[in-house]
């Protein structure tokens, strides 16, 4: 019997689920996809801002009703918190983590330049140049370090965000570098440095669900896992949780292995505006991640993320 691998029905969930498909396959097993429609894709045309379960609800119903066997999410749409009986059972090697400018085209793109300051990316954008984002964690750190810029909402998927861009809506919009890959447009977009844009916590992993009780799928799935990117992501979602933070906080959390013993947890919380943030890096056993992320949210904590994150709900909610 296949394996039934439920998706959400948009260009880059199909290509992320088939990717795993492909995976499943290689190691021999029989795999079916099951597109499913989602909340997020029934209401595309409302802020992101709105609560990102929209995103996984009806993959997750469908997994707790038999219907798939395993889902794929991207794992920066994963709340924190999974419905009772389910589990994240793997995470595939990470993709590119980073947020990706893309410029429109009456704006030169620059040089390469890896020894550049990571600030320095942004230099394409002239003085007030109109940006199109709808994630707040995008626009509070472009203000933090561009307050000239204008920060415009921008919705639906991948290719009508381009589309936007190629019409002359926006000077540049900023995506996850990760999905342009995975559409093969990655060369639509230059990189940003994660040191000046922390991406947002599982930006460029996917996140493979199924039920707790499932011992065959999750045994299988787990063979795809990367040991790395599993901390990695474990890490952020922790930080994630501690804080509280919702679809209407701009947090960002980007976590590495170094030294093949130890995960950096580089973290951001700021207010939309860009006006007010703070930032940390901490290290720690990459045998514990949970308890980099916790350790991460108390400082975070203790340098005033609680009253950003209040300025955050409350900026939102205007």
């Amino acid at each position: 019997m296949a394996l039934r691998i439920g998706t959400r029905g948009s260009a880059l969930a199909i290509a992320q689920a088939a990717g795993v498909a492909d995976s499943l396959k290689a190691l021999g097993a029989e795999v079916e996809l099951v597109t499913i429609a989602t909340s997020g894709d029934e209401t595309a045309a409302k802020p992101e801002t709105e609560d990102k379960a929209r995103f996984v609800k009806e993959l997750e119903q469908a997994l707790l009703a038999g219907e798939v066997d395993l889902a794929v999410h991207s794992a920066k749409d994963v709340p924190s918190e999974l419905l009772d009986g389910l589990e994240i059972v793997a995470v595939p090697e990470r993709a590119d983590p980073r947020d990706a400018l893309c410029l429109a085209p009456h704006l030169a793109v620059p040089e390469p330049s890896p020894h550049s300051p990571a600030a320095q990316a942004l230099d394409p954008l002239p003085e007030g140049a109109t940006v199109g984002t709808a994630s707040l964690r995008r626009r509070a750190e472009l203000l933090a370090l561009r307050p000239d810029l204008q920060i415009r909402e921008l919705r639906g998927n991948v290719d009508t965000r381009l589309r936007k861009l190629a019409e002359g809506e926006f000077d540049a919009i900023v995506l996850a570098a990760a999905g342009l890959a995975r559409l093969a447009r990655a060369v639509e977009g230059i990189p940003l440095s994660e040191l000046s844009l922390v991406p947002a916590a599982g930006q460029g992993c996917l996140a493979l669900e199924a039920r707790g009780d499932d011992d065959a799928t999750r045994k299988l799935a787990c063979r795809l896992t990367d040991p790395h990117a599993f901390a990695c992501v474990t890490a952020e979602r922790m930080l994630v949780m501690v804080l509280g933070a919702t679809c209407n906080t701009p947090v960002g959390a980007h976590a590495k292995v170094v030294d093949h013993s130890y995960i950096e947890l580089t973290a951001f919380v700021g207010t939309p505006d860009g006006k007010q943030w703070v930032r940390d890096d901490v290290r720690g056993m990459a045998e514990d991640p949970r308890s980099i992320g916790l350790d991460a949210a108390n400082r975070l904590t203790a340098a005033g993320a609680p009253g950003i994150l209040a300025a955050a709900e409350a900026y939102s909610s205007r």
